[in-house]
């Protein structure tokens, strides 16, 4: 979806998941994480750190803590190199030669929120985190946790494209250890294809089981009474799709994810399922597959949803 050869940015953005990290043979890759002194931020940076692929590990976030948080975990034993930057001053500086960015920075979302009432600041954070990006890592692969992602990644690509003409394809992704749209009213998970497989024949349990796993984001939420929203496990997922990038870009072979990508696999321009990781970057869009007849009424309904997402993150951009 997009070439290495041209060195463009590529944009991911990160779900649940599980999987081992790589110990195999490393290369030297640059990490940013953007909003590393928030509650997705510093675990990720944690998770970060201990990842032998990673030898430098940039913190960046406007909080005053961040380069105390840089040196809490330069104290850690592995080999990864640890700066800490605070401040719009110092945004250009944490970004320079970056391989990878991850974005958990934004407002989270509190119970009775929706990801639509998050969108006027987190859409302006993305914004100028994409401008830096493409101004001091041309090269990078920039990774969207902030919400609402269905709108985030689209933001990002628009002002990508507008920077680095001719040379931005974007790539943006979602990881999830199932596949579906990043977002609550248009997420649905594809059981008929899990890994391992699961025979469900009961049509009362498959709905109850989506609809859950729809909510899962919502029911963190509540379970905090206020106190913020999922955090440890959107870290865990952030660290498990930087691995992953970098397992690809450095040459390791059938790496595969769930990503909300830019594709044309729908109506939607934008949309979640497996693609190839490599040495450029998403180098095979492998669909979403055949879905039943469950799963096809469920698509049917998102696709308006998404539509509308998408355009909102696009006209912002435009602005």
């Amino acid at each position: 979806m997009f070439s290495r050869v041209l060195k463009p940015v590529t944009v991911v953005a990160a779900q649940n998941g599980a999987k081992n990290f790589s110990t195999t043979s490393q290369r030297n890759f640059k990490v940013v994480v953007a909003g590393a002194s928030g509650g997705i931020g510093q675990p990720l940076a944690l998770l970060l750190k201990q990842n032998p692929l990673v030898t430098q590990l940039a913190l960046y976030d406007i909080a005053p803590v961040t380069p105390g948080v840089a040196v809490d975990l330069s104290h850690m034993d592995t080999p990864a190199k640890v700066t800490g930057h605070k401040g719009p001053e110092e945004l250009s500086a944490a970004i320079k030669g970056a391989d990878v960015v991850v974005i958990p920075a934004g407002v989270p979302r509190k119970p009775g929120m929706t990801r639509d009432d998050l969108f006027n600041t987190n859409a302006s954070i993305v914004r100028d985190l994409a401008k830096s990006v493409a101004q001091n890592a041309p090269k990078a692969i920039l990774a969207i946790i902030t919400n609402p992602v269905n709108s985030m990644v689209p933001i990002a690509s628009e002002i990508l494209t507008k920077v680095i003409i001719n040379l931005f394809t974007p790539k943006i992704g979602a990881l999830s250890s199932s596949c579906g749209i990043p977002a609550r009213c248009t997420k649905y998970q594809l059981l008929s294809q899990s890994q391992p497989a699961v025979k469900l024949t009961d049509q009362g349990k498959i709905k109850a089981l989506t609809e859950r796993i729809q909510e899962a984001g919502t029911e963190v939420v509540k379970a905090k009474a206020g106190g913020g929203s999922a955090t440890l496990s959107m870290a865990y997922a952030g660290a498990r799709l930087t691995n992953s990038v970098l397992r690809g870009l450095k040459g390791e072979s059938n790496v595969v994810e769930c990503a909300y990508v830019k594709s044309n696999v729908s109506e939607a321009a934008y949309f979640a399922n497996p693609v190839v990781l490599g040495k450029n970057g998403v180098e095979k869009n492998l669909g979403y597959g055949k879905l039943n007849a469950f799963e096809q009424e469920l698509l049917k309904a998102a696709i308006p949803e998404l539509l509308k997402n998408i355009k909102t993150g696009e006209d912002f951009a435009k602005k």
